[in-house]
């Protein structure tokens, strides 16, 4: 599938402020498909700006700033032709042991709570006690039982909290699947990036977010917010064992405490 998205950003400040260094992460992650094309400008234009690879294998930009500005504007696009995924991974048994200790971070939560605990074990003793009669399934009962909303500021919720109110954006539910994979022993980490289906509660389009499992053979994603696994219409940005780690712009100003204002916006057009 082809790709154009354009991703503008707008912070507004009531006062000149002193931009700190910023990491932004807008560039799709390597093996997603052919980038055909990219571009990024940012206002007022950067003293430095610096690519690196992460240690997550996301592409970020590094960016340092000059005088006190108003404003800061950053406007992504890209085009891209992304490939269907192989559905690597093998089956296991749940709960798994067998996980790569260069896998830890993508296993390690605080206590997620009862409820989660009891929701994750009655979704393996449902599937048989295997992988694929755990992921599937849980992907299909978080999209069936969940109001999906658009909350566009701030981290994702708990995944109790997700649980027991059935009500939660896409982040949300991407941690609550989390929860529940690392529960079994599953490493799962949280992915960032867009997707070519159009419908949202808003109409808009909106940066997606989802899950990501690792299987021996590989890591394989799924769309609880759809209900099905990732295919060639979604386009990852980053991934990384917590959301915090994938946030597209992070950064900060210096000086006195002043209004603040956040404008966005997500165009995405799709072929094939």
């Amino acid at each position: 599938m082809r790709f154009s998205v354009r991703h503008d950003t707008v912070y507004r400040y009531e006062a000149p402020v002193s931009l700190a260094p910023h990491v932004l992460r807008l560039t799709p992650r390597a093996g997603i498909g052919r980038v055909l094309s990219r571009r990024l400008v940012i206002l007022p234009e950067p003293l430095a700006l610096i690519e690196e690879t992460d240690a997550h294998g996301n592409c970020l930009t590094r960016v340092e700033f000059g005088p006190a500005t108003e404003f800061l504007s950053i406007e992504s696009r890209f085009e891209v032709e992304t490939a269907a995924p192989v559905m690597a991974g093998e089956d296991v048994v749940l709960p798994w042991r067998g996980a790569p200790e260069g896998l830890a971070p993508c296993l390690a939560q605080a206590n997620p709570g009862a409820a989660v605990r009891r929701f994750a074990q009655e979704m393996v003793a449902a599937g048989g006690g295997r992988a694929p009669g755990f992921l599937d399934p849980l992907t299909a009962t978080l999209f069936a039982r969940t109001d999906r909303r658009i909350r566009e500021t701030g981290y994702a919720q708990s995944p109790e909290e997700t649980l027991l109110r059935a009500q939660g954006a896409c982040r949300d539910l991407a941690v609550l699947f989390i929860a529940c994979c690392r529960l079994m022993g599953l490493p799962a980490r949280f992915v960032s990036g867009y997707q070519a289906r159009a419908e949202s509660v808003d109409g808009k389009r909106h940066l997606h977010a989802w899950p990501e499992v690792w299987l021996p053979g590989g890591w394989v994603a799924f769309d609880p917010t759809h209900g099905t696994r990732v295919s060639d219409g979604h386009v990852a940005l980053c991934a990384a064992p917590e959301q915090a780690a994938t946030m597209p712009v992070e950064g900060g100003y210096y000086g006195a405490p002043t209004g603040t204002t956040l404008r966005y916006s997500v165009e995405i057009e799709t072929t094939g």
